[in-house]
């Protein structure tokens, strides 16, 4: 038996800037922040209302502890939720278990976003997906072949990236919109713009870069300790990431 569960925010407003904060991370319906690297509910209901209409095709591709698949059965989105990880898709089939007053449905599906070979051509309403950053967080210990946060090496990375670029490109309908969140990090004291080369090769594969949206960090665990360290080393600890809305 589902639950019956708050299913809104409090003082909800869509945002209208280029700029996104959102310190509180979700207490309606089963969202939970236990899922390392998961984003806001309030970044997904946002994108949602934003770049899609009610009864929809939404996909998420990455789906990870299953945020976007909440926040698309409460809006009446139809999803298609994938990933190559089984505690990932385990997650996002309890979460959805809550009732809502509308028809949506939800597939989920064991899929790696390179290769979503089952999907139709121009099938899809809307994709929004918050991809791992590389190596930065593991979502598994290499026991996991297609796992890209088991790639190290960020040219790599980015190269496997354009081929997730290359099957959203072909799922996602004409004039319709595809959302990626993604951050930067350093390597050996320098400061690495992974976003930049995942932009990149999206744009190589036919999208148009509709926004640029910086969300801020919050919540980082490590961030008492890196003060003194950036304090000590003189480098600035990074609290943002970006945010792209890319057009078919």
């Amino acid at each position: 038996m589902n639950k019956k569960v708050k299913l809104h925010p409090d003082n909800f407003e869509l945002e209208c800037t280029t700029v996104w904060a959102f310190p509180r991370r979700g207490n309606w319906a089963t969202h939970k922040s236990d899922w390392r690297g998961n984003w806001s509910p309030e970044v997904a209901r946002n994108l949602i209302l934003r770049y899609s209409d009610e009864g929809d095709i939404l996909l998420d591709p990455m789906v990870g502890g299953g945020t976007t698949a909440i926040e698309a059965k409460i809006l009446n989105r139809n999803i298609i939720c994938s990933d190559v990880n089984d505690s990932a898709l385990e997650r996002t089939k309890e979460s959805l278990k809550f009732d809502v007053e509308n028809k949506s449905w939800q597939k989920v599906v064991k899929r790696d976003a390179r290769d979503l070979g089952k999907a139709e051509n121009d099938s899809v309403d809307f994709i929004l997906t918050h991809p791992p950053y590389a190596d930065i967080i593991k979502y598994s210990n290499g026991e996991i072949e297609e796992d890209l946060s088991n790639i190290h090496n960020l040219e790599i990375f980015a190269n496997e990236i354009e081929k997730v670029a290359k099957e959203l490109f072909r799922v996602l309908k004409p004039g319709k919109f595809c959302a990626i969140l993604i951050g930067d990090t350093r390597r050996n004291k320098m400061y690495q713009p992974l976003a930049y080369r995942v932009m990149e090769k999206f744009l190589n594969v036919g999208f148009q870069l509709k926004e640029d949206i910086i969300k801020r960090q919050y919540n980082c665990k490590a961030t008492g300790f890196w003060v003194k360290k950036s304090k000590e080393s003189n480098f600035l600890l990074i609290m943002h990431e970006h945010l792209f809305i890319f057009q078919k």
